[in-house]
């Protein structure tokens, strides 16, 4: 004769990360590092960081509006073809209540630079060469250490 198969146990355990009795598994990075900051968003930074650094001997530039743009358009969102060479940003006069705007492009100074260091540097140059543009001076006369590694 057959004897009675048990009933299975129908009570659910709750999954946790804590296989092998080693302990919950801890941070991926520490709490000041931040977890996933896209290319665009380090760049975001980079433009920052640099107009910062210009803002403090300039005060008259806290009136200009700092943009960044993937690939150089026109104003009517089509590409530019006029241009032989691709620039690396622009600036855009402003007219009434519109505030100048100098934007930097992301892709092309991207595509120009393989570090962040060198990245950080070209992203400095071309908003000081983009500054001087606006206020008729020479880049030099800007940021002093303009041109230097």
């Amino acid at each position: 004769m057959d004897s009675p198969v048990p009933p299975r146990r129908t009570t659910a355990r709750p999954h946790s990360r804590d296989r092998h009795g080693r302990g919950m598994r801890g941070p991926i990075a520490p709490p000041q590092v931040p977890l996933a900051v896209s290319r665009a968003e380090a760049f975001d930074d980079l433009v920052r960081d640099s107009v910062a650094r210009l803002e403090r001997h300039w005060p008259q530039l806290a009136g200009v509006e700092f943009a960044v743009q993937e690939v150089p358009r026109s104003d009517n969102g089509e590409v530019r073809e006029e241009d032989d060479a691709v620039p690396l940003g622009r600036v855009a006069e402003g007219g009434g209540s519109q505030p100048d705007r100098v934007i930097v492009f992301r892709r092309p100074v991207e595509i120009r630079s393989r570090t962040r260091d060198e990245r950080a540097l070209l992203v400095h140059e071309v908003v000081v060469e983009q500054v001087a543009e606006l206020l008729g001076l020479a880049p030099e006369s800007v940021d002093p250490r303009y041109g230097q590694d």
